[in-house]
């Protein structure tokens, strides 16, 4: 009888054991946030006339239906810049809220600022880009998007990517894995008589050199090879885009 007493005892207690720890545990972790929740206004991708003033469309964001502050940065992926239209650039826009809880959410917006030239007194302009690597071609490096061509101060023009974008936008490296620096001295565009700085690969280094750089102001292309000293040629063609 002692020990058929005892039992039912320890199973009583430990169940209320259980009980009030399972209890508290619940009551600690039962909580529901609300992420940010943003609307764009306007379109997420903008190409904007170098020089004309800009009015950012903005951005709305909501917890649980109501709206709450949103703060906005911009960067220039080239310059490193807040955006600027008086300078040639990819921009983005990011949009940041915070909720209650102290829970942030972002969004971002791409404004390109760019000039498009006739290609007969100024090379400048948005282009899309094709490249054949080593007489290598692929869909992957077909029609990426995209290449500026800026005019700098000293009447020079320069490039966004050297290389065309290929790791860049092709192979989706991203800006780290561009060629800056190649500048371009228009001597007689007619002609196409022009002298190119030598430059290099952002990441992975080496020098870049340019050959046979021709404009076709009829077709709207700008053609050029960059050799890269590691082994590579880039056949790059450039297409003006029209906005």
């Amino acid at each position: 009888m002692k020990n058929i007493s005892i039992k039912p005892l320890i199973l009583l207690s430990l169940l209320a054991v259980c009980f009030v720890g399972c209890k508290d545990d619940s009551e600690s972790i039962s909580r529901v946030t609300n992420y940010p929740d943003f609307t764009i206004n306007g379109d997420a991708f903008i190409i904007h006339q170098l020089g004309d003033a800009f009015t950012d469309p903005g951005v709305t964001a909501t917890e649980a239906g109501s709206e709450i502050d949103v703060t906005s940065s911009s960067e220039g992926v080239y310059t490193g810049g807040a955006l600027d239209v008086n300078t040639s650039d990819e921009y983005h826009i990011t949009y940041s809220a915070t909720n209650k809880d102290g829970f942030a959410g972002t969004v971002e917006r791409t404004v390109m600022v760019v000039n498009n030239a006739d290609l007969t007194t100024s090379l400048e302009g948005i282009y899309t880009s094709t490249v054949v690597r080593n007489g290598s071609a692929s869909p992957q490096y077909t029609d990426m998007s995209y290449i500026i061509v800026w005019k700098n101060a000293d009447g020079t023009y320069e490039l966004s990517d050297g290389i065309g974008g290929y790791y860049n936008m092709g192979r989706g490296y991203g800006a780290n894995y561009i060629a800056p620096g190649m500048k371009v001295t228009a001597n007689d565009i007619a002609t196409n008589d022009f002298t190119i700085t030598d430059f290099g690969v952002k990441t992975f280094g080496g020098a870049c050199a340019v050959a046979g750089f021709t404009v076709d102001a009829a077709a709207k292309t700008i053609n050029f090879v960059t050799t890269w000293d590691v082994g590579y040629d880039f056949d790059v063609t450039l297409t003006q885009v029209a906005f």
